[in-house]
């Protein structure tokens, strides 16, 4: 999916060189006219799965992104594509999720879109969620915070680019949950009774810790996983990241399930985690506001960015580094 977005995607339809963060700039929202903007789609499957549904997952997605670039999100639009057949009662149950969602997140949908497809095209329904935030109080707080450590910091918002060598790696909780909860309703195996998909709304965590500062780049870990996330931000940073295998925190029962079915659970996606970058002075403020919220009771920092190589490395159990590659595919597909 990265080559075809690199190769096709932004050759035609990138390089809008008035837009803020434009397409090209490959980040999970854009900014125009100092307006975030953030358009997701969702074909999840099955639409319903433990912990969760298509419609938490697309709110929640939209909410996360907008987020992770420093916005605070204001508005939704939502398009449903539907397959016939599909029954009203699996449809209200995801429209009463999404308001769940919204209400939990403190944003509401206010435009929209409905179409139907003939059925067995998209086993139930796709959805779309678009959104709009702005810059807050809390985002201008953390680059005044950065600039206090790196004089030389230019950008006015949280991208990719912006990781530099020293800054510390800070992982909000435990990775693999999503993937493994929604593999086994995809399969129906059951990977024991606590693997639940982690999806929620992360944005009023993110402006706890954006209001300590320090804070250069963010992302949530979805498709590819954390080493995803890391392979990115360290080839638009161009700079190594080294992380520590025993601080990457996963539950029990998802290592299991991975080993069980030779998964790489560094490479499922998560839809309740965020990866940070942030400077070196500021981490342990960070860490100790993260750990007094619930969604990141349990984040730890994970590793480091370093001049020292130009890719992304894990020090393993036994001392040993190994190189963590980009994911060449998706392990568990529709997952998101």
């Amino acid at each position: 999916m990265s080559k075809l977005i690199e190769r096709l995607i932004i050759p035609h339809l990138g390089g809008f060189h008035k837009v803020e963060v434009g397409l090209e700039a490959l980040d999970d929202a854009a900014v125009v006219e100092g307006v975030a903007f953030k358009s997701d789609s969702h074909a999840v499957q099955p639409i319903f799965f433990p912990g969760g549904d298509i419609g938490r997952l697309a709110v929640a997605g939209t909410v996360n992104d907008l987020s992770a670039l420093g916005a605070e999100p204001r508005a939704l639009a939502c398009g449903f594509v539907l397959e016939e057949g599909l029954a009203f009662t699996d449809l209200e149950q995801i429209l009463i999720s999404m308001k769940e969602t919204c209400e939990e997140a403190g944003v509401f949908v206010v435009t929209g879109d409905t179409k139907v497809v003939e059925k067995g095209k998209l086993g139930g329904l796709v959805v779309n969620v678009s959104g709009i935030g702005i810059r807050s109080e809390a985002l201008d707080h953390n680059l005044a915070i950065v600039r206090n450590y790196r004089k030389d910091y230019a950008s006015r918002w949280i991208l990719d680019k912006n990781l530099r060598a020293g800054d510390k790696i800070i992982l909000s909780g435990s990775i693999g949950d999503h993937g493994v909860a929604v593999l086994s309703a995809q399969k129906g195996i059951a990977f024991g009774s606590r693997v639940r998909s982690d999806v929620k709304p992360l944005n009023h965590m993110i402006r706890r810790i954006l209001e300590v500062g320090g804070i250069v780049a963010m992302k949530d870990p979805t498709r590819g996983g954390l080493a995803n996330t890391l392979n990115e931000w360290s080839e638009k940073a161009e700079v190594g990241i080294l992380v520590h295998e025993t601080e990457i925190p996963i539950k029990k029962d998802v290592q299991v399930a991975c080993e069980m079915l030779g998964i790489d659970p560094l490479e499922i996606g998560n839809e309740g985690k965020v990866v940070i970058g942030v400077v070196k002075e500021m981490s342990q403020a960070v860490l100790r506001v993260l750990r007094k919220t619930k969604e990141g009771k349990d984040a730890r920092i994970i590793g480091e960015a370093t001049n020292a190589f130009d890719l992304v490395a894990m020090k393993s159990i036994v001392g040993g580094r190994r190189i963590l590659p980009m994911p060449i595919g998706d392990p568990v597909p529709r997952i998101c």
